[in-house]
């Protein structure tokens, strides 16, 4: 993998408040990276940053190894940008805004750009006055899709898209990562972050406070495990890293919590003693994103 995105150590203050606090966070090519917190945490001020709308206070950006400030022009060649408001020219048609912002990016409406056209289901002689929350949305995703750059920047991009638009858009991230495309999506909507991520940052009040694969960030919260037994489960509930054990309606029927690294010796005991069902419940994004947001508003 190629290192497209570097962010190292970077700080941004709005005289004395401090927006960013030591943020360092790296995008591989053919990688989607999620970067979700709440309102406020600091998401879409790192994308200004990054994309040279701000200056740091300190740290540096890089992109493909060249210094997001100084080989700006360069740069921004290689990378296609979508925020999560769009606004338009309102007397254009979204053909027209579509044309527009390709030649911006000195590229052509290919058969590309026509195919995206009609997986949207974008009706491109009407006017962006005329048009939906969702429709400008599709007219600006069509323009993203069809730039042909190296790097991808998503800014909540499904905001007022129906449940089809957004698969669709799902499939296109799909397909961008398989032709190796470095992917920055940041949203609040975690299932589709859950869907489409590779690696996932948290963050929270200008800092980042976990990340990690989605499994690794699963690997250090409780899973929920139901079981029944052959015979009595004496023992369950002394075991380390067990916890909310509660014994079931059915006969011989638990319920507990238990880290994924304390589960080995829980598992051994249950096959010995012997298994008739077994349910383990990893936690999704959306109870993770709750409880390092929690952990992190009682610190």
């Amino acid at each position: 993998m190629t290192v497209n995105l570097q962010i190292t150590n970077l700080v941004k203050k709005f005289g004395n408040f401090e927006a960013l606090k030591e943020i360092n966070l790296e995008l591989n090519s053919g990688e989607v990276l999620g970067y979700i917190g709440p309102n406020g945490a600091g998401k879409s001020t790192t994308i200004r940053l990054i994309l040279g709308m701000l200056k740091p206070t300190s740290g540096s950006i890089k992109f493909f190894g060249k210094d997001a400030f100084t080989d700006a022009a360069e740069i921004h060649k290689r990378i296609s940008y979508i925020p999560g408001s769009v606004y338009l020219w309102p007397n254009l048609t979204g053909g027209e805004i579509i044309d527009m912002l390709l030649a911006l990016s000195n590229q052509k409406h290919t058969a590309k750009t026509g195919q995206l056209i009609r997986d949207f289901n974008l009706d491109i002689t009407k006017k962006n006055r005329d048009y939906s929350k969702g429709n400008l949305q599709k007219v600006a995703l069509v323009a993203t899709f069809s730039t042909e750059a190296d790097l991808y920047i998503f800014d909540e991009p499904t905001s007022g898209l129906d449940p089809l638009n957004e698969d669709i858009f799902q499939q296109k991230l799909l397909d961008l990562k398989n032709e190796n495309k470095s992917i920055l999506l940041s949203s609040h909507i975690l299932s589709e972050v859950e869907r489409a991520a590779d690696r996932i940052a948290v963050i929270n009040a200008g800092q980042i406070i976990q990340s990690g694969t989605l499994a690794e960030l699963q690997n250090v919260a409780s899973s929920e495990v139901e079981v029944t037994t052959k015979v009595p489960a004496d023992q369950l509930a002394k075991f380390a890293g067990v916890t909310k054990f509660t014994e079931l309606n059915s006969s011989n029927s638990y319920g507990f919590s238990i880290k994924v690294a304390d589960l080995e010796p829980v598992m051994t005991y249950l096959t010995k003693i012997g298994i008739k069902n077994l349910s383990i419940q990893r936690p999704s994004l959306d109870e993770l994103f709750l409880k390092y947001y929690n952990v992190r508003e009682e610190k």
